[in-house]
């Protein structure tokens, strides 16, 4: 008698999984079709954004790797990108991950006042963080130099790293510390070789964040540099007001491509410390 209940409640049962894969889908599919039409567009040969597309051509990726002036103004839009956001990645990596240390190991009172305050950069509004960075930056004379933006971006980076080191080693075992040093190892070597090897995840994970953030910042940039520092989402700006080229649906391409890898490796990293904290039996 149970198996013609289960046979007739079964279906009634996979129409509400159904019903919620297909909203799963149409939500998704309305968060990334902005993102999608900017792809095919930057194989147009038409010079205006229009579909359907009347042929296909790589002109303008040429534009971004050839040898005309405009060639030059992006690469060197590129080229700056990535000297900010490797430089303020590398900073904003080692200072987060060090607050992150301290306030994991501390038992003041405050540390979660103080954590708020570390990540508070998140919820202010950018055109306030700048204005702010004007005004300390010009003061020291560093407005117009690649010191400010590193500097900048570092300060408005560091916040990833904390959050996502923080999470790491909310399941990180001290026994494994106090055995090191029951072993005879010094703090520095047990950090070293037991605490950053399992929180590494979460290290590197901060640090792609910051530096997609750093690649796609612009107001605070705008406030800080001059056009020798213009990066690739100011001369995408720039491109936007003085002529719609479609030169930028080829550098947005190249910029959803890099994400996308960047983005596949969080996702790898983050599989690879949940199989650390739950090993298999």
């Amino acid at each position: 008698m149970t198996t013609p209940m289960l046979m007739l409640t079964r279906p009634a049962s996979v129409l509400p999984k159904t019903a919620l894969a297909l909203v799963g889908g149409l939500v998704l599919l309305f968060l990334i079709l902005p993102i999608i039409v900017i792809i095919p567009l930057s194989f147009n040969s038409a010079p205006y954004f229009t579909y359907p597309m009347p042929g296909f051509s790589l002109r303008w990726y040429a534009e971004i790797f050839g040898g005309s002036s405009t060639s030059t103004m992006w690469q060197r839009g590129i080229l700056n990108s990535f000297i900010v956001g490797i430089s303020s990645t590398v900073l904003a990596t080692v200072l987060g991950t060090l607050a992150a240390l301290g306030l994991s190991q501390s038992t003041w009172r405050y540390r979660n006042v103080v954590f708020a305050v570390l990540v508070s950069p998140l919820v202010v509004p950018a055109i306030v963080s700048g204005l702010g960075l004007f005004y300390v930056f010009a003061k020291l004379k560093l407005v117009g130099t690649f010191w400010s933006l590193i500097l900048a971006h570092a300060a408005l980076g560091a916040p990833f790293v904390v959050i996502t080191v923080s999470a790491t080693l909310k399941g990180f075992n001290q026994t494994l510390l106090r055995a090191a040093a029951v072993h005879g190892a010094s703090p520095s070597r047990a950090f070293y070789e037991v605490t950053l090897p399992l929180i590494s995840p979460g290290v590197i994970s901060g640090a792609i964040f910051a530096f997609v953030w750093s690649w796609d910042e612009i107001v605070v940039t705008l406030f800080l540099a001059t056009p020798p520092q213009h990066t690739v989402p100011i001369r995408m700006w720039s491109g936007v007001r003085e002529s719609f080229n479609p030169t930028i649906t080829a550098v947005a391409t190249l910029l959803i491509v890099m994400a996308i890898i960047l983005m596949a490796i969080v996702g790898h990293l983050n599989r690879r410390s949940a199989r650390f904290k739950n090993p298999s039996p």
